[in-house]
């Protein structure tokens, strides 16, 4: 009896111990290995993504701030689902209002880089984005630059990119309009300002390297009778009179331009601005050939559709400069997908084809110029104009020179 009991109790040690070197070798999830090593699996980052906006809700730009707003939250919505997230992680956006001020751009953005954000976008002023891009470079965080169309945000380092057009893409945008400008006479009229040099300085970089001959017409910015101005712009016999004008005068310019007979004698071209600025062409509305970096409808794409669908659903308006915001929140997503690290969201972003609202964009590897497509226009409707497409320039018309670094 005594030697059976011994017998039975050994069986079930030697039972219990071959159980335990089975479970050992079969392992289990989150069980610890036969070497004392836990599951390492890592934990999902739910941590937000912080990307400061830096742009002008007030100020001489605020309309464009405006704009580029409404296109950036309808951008976020799309490449989100609606559901403001980009894999597991919340993007939290915080807006500050520079007031088109370079001083204050630079400080926000100075704020928000201290406070742990890697992502700034914004700038609808060439001035602030021209002085934000150094900060971005000395931190180290991804800039995407809005509207602001100087060329200098081009090529301005590693770090910064623009959402926007630039002015050499506006240029080639106008050239079009007459074909080879080679040993062609341009003639740049603007206001003897900052604005008005720069586009002298734009024409003379892409259409004097091109062949043309280029003179300036520069008008001080105290004018009030442009008469005298008009004639010698019919006068100079260009074959492009290329026009650059901001301001509360430019109804009395154009009514100038347009009493002195210039539509005849020349092809005029400028740039098309937001549509309430439309009806100060006044009658000479249909005579001006215009450039135009996009205007609702101009694009034709079903990603164009969503926007504007999005747009005009949370009370906005879709115009100029929404586009941008648009494709700032494509660019933005894109690079947040890898992760906190601003030198993997820079080689994902450098080289990037993809869809926009214009139709196919690319983000050029050596110098992060956006190449995009163009638009010809013509304004139609008299007091109440209304744009026309004339013609779509693709991105390779219209293609900035590289930057050298």
């Amino acid at each position: 009896m005594g030697r059976k009991s011994h017998a039975s109790r050994t069986s079930a040690v030697l039972a219990a111990a071959a159980a335990l070197l089975l479970a050992a070798a079969c392992g289990s999830p989150g069980a610890p290995d036969p070497g004392g090593n836990a599951d390492k699996s890592p934990a999902k980052d739910t941590s937000p993504i912080k990307v400061g906006l830096v742009y002008s809700k007030s100020g001489p730009l605020a309309t464009y701030g405006k704009l580029y707003l409404e296109g950036f939250n309808a951008g976020l919505d799309h490449v989100t689902d609606g559901t403001g997230k980009i894999g597991d992680r919340v993007v939290e956006v915080t807006e500050v209002d520079d007031g088109g001020d370079p001083a204050k751009a630079v400080s926000a953005a100075k704020d928000l880089i201290g406070k742990g954000y890697k992502i700034l976008a914004g700038s609808a002023s060439s001035g602030v984005a021209t002085q934000v891009a150094p900060i971005a470079e000395q931190n180290k965080v991804l800039f995407v630059s809005g509207p602001a169309a100087t060329d200098a945000v081009t090529g301005a380092g590693k770090y910064t990119f623009r959402s926007g057009r630039q002015t050499s893409q506006d240029i080639s945008t106008a050239a079009a309009f007459i074909g080879d400008v080679r040993d062609k006479n341009v003639v740049v009229f603007a206001q003897d300002s900052a604005f008005g040099q720069a586009n002298v300085a734009g024409v003379n970089a892409v259409l004097g390297a091109a062949g043309a001959r280029i003179e300036q017409l520069l008008v001080p910015a105290s004018a009030t009778d442009f008469t005298p101005f008009a004639t010698q712009a019919k006068a100079s016999e260009a074959d492009l009179l290329f026009v650059a004008w901001a301001g509360t005068t430019a109804q009395s310019m154009w009514t100038a331009l347009g009493q002195q007979g210039v539509f005849d004698a020349t092809t005029v071209v400028t740039g098309l601005d937001i549509a309430a600025t439309w009806p100060a062409y006044g009658r000479v509305a249909g005579k001006v050939n215009f450039l135009s970096h996009y205007f609702a409808g101009a694009g034709g794409t079903e990603l164009e559709k969503i926007m504007t669908e999005k747009v005009t659903k949370a009370g906005g308006t879709v115009d100029l400069f929404t586009v941008d915001g648009f494709t700032g929140a494509q660019m933005i997503a894109h690079a947040a997908e890898q992760g906190d690290d601003p030198d993997a969201m820079v080689k994902a972003l450098e080289g990037w084809t993809f869809d926009g609202v214009k139709g196919s964009l690319t983000v050029r590897a050596e110098d992060h110029a956006l190449l995009q497509p163009m638009f010809q226009a013509k304004l139609t409707g008299g007091a109440t104009p209304k744009a026309k497409l004339v013609k779509k320039l693709e991105a390779t018309a219209v293609t900035p020179p590289v930057v050298q670094k």
